[in-house]
């Protein structure tokens, strides 16, 4: 056999495999805590081979990354010294850090959904809500709601597109993350004007 085929067959395993969606929820756990590449990638193909799955594809999704930001809001909370030199370096700067620390305790939960939402390594976010305190149950809302957000909406990109689902997204996710980030930021306008 090839090294294409071998690695066709592996994929055809993987995709099959009794075990995908516990793999998706880990995948979905490592890029919400420390491989900050867009899961994505992954999703969208899976979504489009196993469509009588989609929905459950797009809920162990979901689920990995609440458990990923349990994980992260842990480390803010109880491990910041210790790791979170480390985190701040590896993926933002100094300085970026103490603005998102400042914008979680101004705006908290509109901040995390915007984040969770945005193609924005969403650790960043997760520590800060652990290093300043923030409420947990608040943070966890906003990240249930922003991931779901996220990920329903490539199954339903992959639900009514179909073969077309990875063109559609390419070509209209950005204008999808800024209408978005629009409504969330005039959500949050409005709650605080009452």
């Amino acid at each position: 056999m090839s090294i294409k085929g071998a690695i066709k067959q592996k994929t055809h395993n993987l995709v099959h495999s009794n075990h995908m969606l516990t793999s998706i929820t880990v995948a979905s756990f490592l890029e919400s805590t420390i491989i900050p590449i867009p899961l994505e990638a992954i999703l969208v193909p899976l979504m489009q081979a196993r469509r009588e799955r989609l929905w459950m594809i797009a809920l162990m999704a979901t689920i990995g990354c609440i458990i990923g930001a349990v994980f992260g809001y842990a480390l803010g909370f109880f491990l910041f010294d210790m790791v979170g030199e480390w985190v701040i370096q590896t993926f933002s700067t100094p300085e970026q850090f103490d603005g998102i620390k400042q914008k979680m305790q101004r705006e908290g939960f509109w901040f995390v959904m915007t984040l969770g939402i945005a193609p924005i390594p969403f650790q960043i976010a997760m520590l800060a809500a652990g290093a300043t305190h923030y409420s947990i149950l608040s943070f966890l809302l906003a990240t249930l709601i922003a991931r779901s957000i996220r990920y329903f909406g490539l199954a339903a990109a992959v639900y009514y597109g179909g073969n077309k689902a990875e063109k559609l997204i390419r070509q209209y996710k950005t204008k999808a993350i800024i209408a978005l980030t629009l409504i969330i930021v005039l959500l949050w306008w409005v709650t605080t004007q009452l």
